[in-house]
C-alpha cells in the first residue's frame, strides 16, 4: 500500500512529532509512506477568509502535488474535509473537476484510512489513563467520522475511554472564527473543556489538532487537570 502524506500548516509548524508518529503507525500497518517536499497548504484559510481567487491557486497546486499519489493521508479532518467538499467549488474548468473529484477519493484523514482502507482497527498501542473523545466538526459533519477513531481506540490496551455530554457540539475553534469571535469561542470551549472535566479524564483525543490546540490553550490558561493528545500519538504509544 503507497501512502503519500499530506502535512498541514500548523502540524508542521507547531505538531512535528504527531506527523513522524503518523508516519511510524502507518509503516508498522505495512504502508510505503512518501513525503512531497513540494506540498504547501491546501488553501482552506484563504478560502474560509473570503479570498477565494487566492485559495484557487493554492488548490490547484495541491492538486498538481498529489496528482500521482495512490492514497493520501492526512492527521487532520478539517483539511480532508476541506479538500472533499470545496474544491469543487472553486473550479470551472471541467479537466480540472475530474482531477478534484479524483483527488477526493484517494485522500483520507488518518484513522479513517486505518479502518476503511487498511482494515486495521488493533495496532498494538498500549497506553495507561482515562479518556474523553472530542468529535470535531470536521471529521463529524464533513467527512463522516465517528466510529473509526473509537474503534481504534477500545484496542489501545490500558485506554479507559468516557464519552462526555454534548460530545458534538463544536469546541469553538473554527479557525477565523476564534479571532472575530473571541468571546463567544472561549465560552465553547469553555462547555467543551468542562463536559470532559465532568467524565473524570485525564485526557481528551482528537482526530484534529486544531480543535486540541483551541481546548488546550484553554485549559492551560485556566491551569486545569487536563491534557490533550492526537490520535497518531495515542496509537504510537506502547510499542517501539
Amino acid at each position: 500500500m503507497k501512502v503519500q502524506l499530506f502535512i498541514p500548516c500548523f502540524v508542521d509548524q507547531l505538531y512535528p512529532q504527531t506527523a513522524f508518529n503518523m508516519i511510524k503507525v502507518l509503516r508498522k500497518a505495512g504502508c510505503e509512506v512518501t513525503y512531497n517536499t513540494n506540498q504547501t497548504c491546501c488553501g482552506q484559510p484563504a478560502f474560509n477568509a473570503g479570498f477565494w481567487e487566492e485559495a484557487k491557486s493554492v488548490c490547484y497546486k495541491f492538486l498538481k502535488d498529489f496528482d500521482t499519489a495512490d492514497y493520501i493521508v492526512a492527521p487532520s479532518a478539517s483539511c480532508v474535509g476541506f479538500v472533499k467538499n470545496y474544491f469543487s467549488k472553486l473550479f470551472d474548468d471541467p479537466a480540472i473537476l475530474s482531477q478534484v473529484e479524483n483527488t477526493g477519493k484517494r485522500i483520507f484523514e488518518f484513522s479513517e484510512f486505518l479502518i476503511d482502507v487498511l482494515r486495521m482497527d488493533n495496532i498494538g498501542a498500549s497506553l495507561n489513563a482515562t479518556a474523553t473523545y472530542h468529535d470535531s466538526c470536521a471529521a463529524l459533519r464533513e467527512c463522516k467520522i465517528k466510529e473509526s477513531p473509537r474503534k481504534l481506540l477500545s484496542n489501545v490496551k490500558g485506554l479507559e475511554l468516557i464519552e462526555m455530554n454534548d460530545v458534538e457540539t463544536c469546541c469553538g475553534f473554527g479557525g477565523t472564527f476564534a479571532v472575530k469571535f473571541e468571546g463567544i469561542s472561549i465560552g465553547m470551549a469553555d462547555q467543551k473543556v468542562t463536559n470532559a472535566l465532568s467524565t473524570g479524564a485525564s485526557l481528551i483525543i482528537s482526530t484534529d489538532l486544531s480543535c486540541l490546540m483551541h481546548m488546550d490553550g484553554y485549559i492551560k490558561g485556566k491551569n486545569l487537570p487536563l491534557k490533550t493528545m492526537h490520535i497518531a500519538d495515542v496509537l504510537a504509544c506502547g510499542w517501539n
